[in-house]
């Protein structure tokens, strides 16, 4: 029996909007919770106003929605299957011939679309705003005028050049723009071959212009040549401020379209791209495990609500929340220290987790 248009549009806004309905209570109490934080951490900061706050926390609203998602899928669906069982509604459906599979493809046809927005509209979006949180955060919270990250003895990047690469040395960061970064007291080293040097240059400052690196006050070193002074020396390179910036940066600061172009430029300058293709693939499989969170909600409700408690089965399904986060965080430590392809550890819980939930169901549908 093929389930009927009206059937289908009753049950997938049904799972629809209690979805939302959990996802907004959700977010609500994140945004609360963060404010209050946030408070507290501006309590010794005069130039922290209540609306800077409250600017930082409504920037983060896309960034936490894209991380309760999954949650409130799961929480979503488990009140509307427990509801829809409740009322007899599915019981009756299921004895006019409509089979487990055929009522459940409306919920996952929305959990897929929402997963397909979140990658294509939502992240975009939240690492725009999330980008603006981390400034905000550092000028205001921090006390510093630069998220870029440096280590006690300087900054140090690295970029490919035609012939091999380029290793860039700068002692101070002294100002940071979209477009333009201005560096003091830099060392850059030139390797052909990624391994054989081939000369040195010592500038007393370095600017990031579109394409090149503008030295000024350069010596030059070259083995078994005399050293050589110029007053203005051009680099060409590939890199760019936003890229510079992206790369001391958290994967989850770039957008989804941003990321595989970003990926590649990494790899080609010879650093490790790891966090930004874990992050990349777990985007890219958010639409599946949202419907896997479809699925063990069905497992839990759909029979076994008629003989236990409500409890145990919102007990069981906060159980599996959390067992799924954590089981997420190891995959993606594991794939970020090499123990696990980074592609395995982004897929894994989503594929494990749809695994387990279709396996359930047939199980107590054919078993």
């Amino acid at each position: 029996m093929r389930i009927s248009p009206i059937l289908t549009w009753y049950f997938g806004r049904h799972v629809l909007f209690a979805i939302l309905a959990i996802l907004l209570l959700l977010v609500g109490l994140i945004f609360i919770g963060d404010v209050i934080e946030l408070l507290r951490r501006a309590s010794s900061r005069p130039d922290a106003t209540m609306s800077i706050i409250l600017q930082m926390a409504m920037a983060r609203i896309p960034y936490m929605t894209e991380k309760v998602l999954p949650f409130g899928v799961l929480f979503g669906s488990m009140y509307s299957f427990w509801k829809l069982t409740g009322n007899q509604e599915l019981v009756v459906t299921r004895a006019a011939g409509v089979s487990v599979w055929q009522f459940l493809l409306p919920p996952l046809m929305c959990a897929f679309l929402l997963g397909t927005l979140q990658i294509t509209a939502l992240n975009p979006l939240s690492s725009i705003l999330l980008q603006k949180y981390e400034k905000l955060d550092a000028r205001y919270l921090k006390g510093v005028s630069s998220v870029m990250n440096l280590s006690s003895s300087g900054l140090w990047l690295r970029q490919g050049t035609q012939n091999g690469q380029a290793v860039i040395y700068a002692r101070t960061v002294q100002s940071q723009e979209e477009e333009r970064i201005d560096l003091r007291d830099v060392t850059i080293f030139r390797f052909e071959n990624l391994d054989d040097f081939t000369s040195r240059i010592d500038a007393a400052r370095a600017v990031l212009e579109p394409g090149l690196w503008h030295f000024y006050d350069a010596w030059s070193f070259v083995p078994g040549q005399k050293s050589t002074f110029t007053k203005n020396m051009d680099l060409p390179t590939n890199l760019t401020a936003r890229k510079i910036q992206d790369s001391f940066a958290s994967p989850d600061t770039m957008s989804f379209w941003d990321l595989k172009p970003f990926i590649n430029l990494l790899e080609r300058a010879g650093f490790n791209a790891k966090r930004h293709r874990i992050h990349f693939n777990s985007l890219l499989s958010r639409p599946l495990l949202l419907c896997a969170m479809v699925l063990i909600a069905a497992a839990f409700c759909l029979k076994f609500s008629r003989r236990r408690r409500v409890s145990l089965v919102i007990g069981g399904g906060v159980a599996t929340g959390f067992l799924l986060y954590f089981f997420t965080d190891v995959a993606s430590a594991l794939g970020v220290s090499g123990g696990l392809p980074p592609a395995l550890a982004a897929w894994a819980p989503a594929g494990i987790s749809a695994l387990l939930g279709i396996s359930t169901l047939l199980h107590l549908e054919d078993g």
